[in-house]
């Protein structure tokens, strides 16, 4: 008798970690995978927001999670860092190089099984949850409020937006979101550029198509550290905000947390 109960115990000794996943270890949906990190000292019991930040080209979650930025933004805010993972070295997305006639689709489920998956393997309030993704990323995240704005309760992409061609309207619109780019950025221009078998989207174009669909009016500029931002509002209160700041292709923790901070204002988070 001994020896099975033995056996019975070295198996669960053995098959705890596999099951086991965070911020070292990949959580496994299917074929995919994605990475968590909850705060510090969490009591794992109590709801908490999040934010899943999409990487860009050729990233990973496991470099995502090594951002000590992010981390510490997460932190003091009290809330969650979930990272996706492409399944190549790209979100597979509409307009996306070498990805001619798709629909998104594939990216979209994923993004609805992270969420269910998240939800049940961790304390996550899924009503407090905001989309970011920087580059690539952030060419996801405008994918996901354009088709899927009821999946998150904001949006802050950062140096990123659709590739050509931009959409005519969204199936979701409105959104609370909040875009963030450089003036200077020469990987991907405020009005884009070509790339490979495609060309990237104009965030000017974008904005415009959002303001229309989503029914923002207004424009109330603010200045925030550096970041210059010019913010419309629609009837039901969602905002619609483009923060520019002079420097390049490039993201700051900060300006998450700023977005994070600025949905809580409005009663979003």
């Amino acid at each position: 008798m001994l020896k099975p109960l033995l056996a019975l115990a070295l198996f669960v000794l053995a098959s705890g970690p596999a099951h086991a996943c965070g911020a070292d270890t990949d959580c496994m949906i299917g074929e995919r995978t994605y990475r968590i990190k909850m705060p510090e000292g969490h009591d794992g019991i109590t709801p908490v927001g999040a934010i899943v930040h999409a990487h860009g080209y050729r990233g990973t979650a496991a470099g995502v999670m090594r951002n000590r930025g992010l981390s510490r933004m997460a932190a003091e805010l009290g809330i969650a860092i979930i990272a996706p993972k492409s399944a190549g070295n790209d979100w597979v997305i509409p307009g996306a190089p070498r990805k001619t006639g798709t629909d998104g689709a594939a990216e979209f489920a994923y993004f609805n099984a992270l969420v269910e998956d998240a939800a049940r393997r961790f304390p996550i309030d899924t009503s407090r949850l905001m989309a970011s993704g920087f580059s690539a990323g952030g060419m996801m995240v405008w994918n996901l409020a354009c088709n899927r704005g009821d999946m998150f309760a904001a949006f802050a992409p950062v140096a990123g937006t659709f590739w050509q061609p931009v959409p005519g309207t969204c199936k979701t619109a409105p959104v609370n979101l909040i875009h963030i780019h450089g003036t200077t950025d020469r990987v991907v221009p405020l009005e884009g550029r070509p790339i490979a078998d495609t060309a990237q989207g104009s965030v000017t174009e974008a904005v415009k198509m959002l303001a229309e669909a989503g029914g923002y009016r207004g424009a109330v500029t603010s200045q925030a550290g550096a970041l210059n931002c010019t913010r419309q509002s629609n009837a039901e209160g969602k905002i619609l905000e483009v923060c520019l700041h002079p420097g390049g292709h490039s993201i700051r923790a900060d300006w998450l947390h700023r977005a994070w901070r600025e949905f809580e204002a409005i009663g979003a988070l």
